[in-house]
């Protein structure tokens, strides 16, 4: 059953670092929110929804493609550095589970590792504001054991045993056939998978802690070992990556779905 008051929890793990997000971790998500703007064909005048919109790095990117953006997090320090991005969008502290606009609001609306296998419920309220025709861009995780930078997802391994299955049971839409499958459960059509590039650089083993101890998984972490024993264990998997005269790098799978509301 849906915990309805879930979502005003979120900020107290994904907000407390909240520029350290923007700055340090979100920059590395730009291949990611570049390749489904493009996939998705998102221009001028479209009107673009992005849920989950942490610190609104996406619907920067998408207004210099000229969509008009609107955004919706359960973080209200990650929504006010969306708001200082993006002034003249609509960007909102709410559920993603009961979103506050009308229906047929948008052309297209974006997740970028927003909507988990945890959240599914999200989706119908996303076919809700969506126009008819309108397009859906979703990420997630996938297949991250064989990437070659799972080493930098390790730390959240830290979490207690319950809160690391959880985290599996919130990856699960990256398994072949269940995105797709869900999607049209929700009423969603012409749904297809996409490759989408991820890739996290940073400049040393200290700035990749600071930015990894910036997100939720890491949170839970942290609520486990401690701020000092996460960073230590964080510091030490990254010293063994280091390469001459190169930034650490760690490129991991994600999945993009693309779908549309029927007309």
């Amino acid at each position: 059953m849906y915990d309805s008051t879930a979502w005003t929890l979120v900020d107290e793990g994904w907000g407390r670092r909240a520029v350290d997000f923007a700055t340090l971790s979100e920059p590395g998500n730009c291949r990611e929110y570049v390749a489904m703007h493009q996939h998705l064909g998102i221009g001028d005048g479209d009107r673009i929804l992005d849920v989950a919109c942490g610190a609104g790095l996406a619907l920067e990117l998408a207004a210099a493609r000229g969509a008009l953006g609107a955004g919706i997090d359960a973080s209200a320090r990650l929504v006010a550095v969306a708001r200082d991005r993006n002034p003249d969008a609509d960007v909102r502290v709410g559920d993603m589970h009961d979103l506050p606009w009308d229906d047929a609001s948008f052309d297209a609306v974006t997740s970028f590792r927003g909507v988990w296998g945890t959240t599914p419920l999200a989706l119908r309220e996303i076919h809700r504001v969506l126009k008819p025709g309108g397009r859906l861009g979703l990420t997630v995780w996938g297949h991250i054991k064989k990437s070659t930078g799972a080493w930098a997802l390790a730390p959240f391994r830290l979490a207690t045993a319950p809160k690391v299955d959880n985290q599996r049971n919130m990856v699960a839409l990256g398994r072949p056939g269940a995105g797709e499958q869900l999607l049209e459960t929700f009423g969603f059509t012409d749904v297809r998978r996409v490759t989408v590039p991820f890739a996290w650089e940073f400049a040393d083993p200290a700035t990749y802690a600071r930015a990894l101890a910036a997100t939720g998984p890491a949170y839970e972490a942290i609520q486990n070992i401690g701020e000092d024993a996460f960073a230590d264990a964080a510091i030490k998997g990254a010293e063994e990556r280091l390469r001459a005269g190169l930034p650490l790098r760690a490129a991991i799978d994600v999945v993009g779905y693309l779908a549309r509301k029927g007309a």
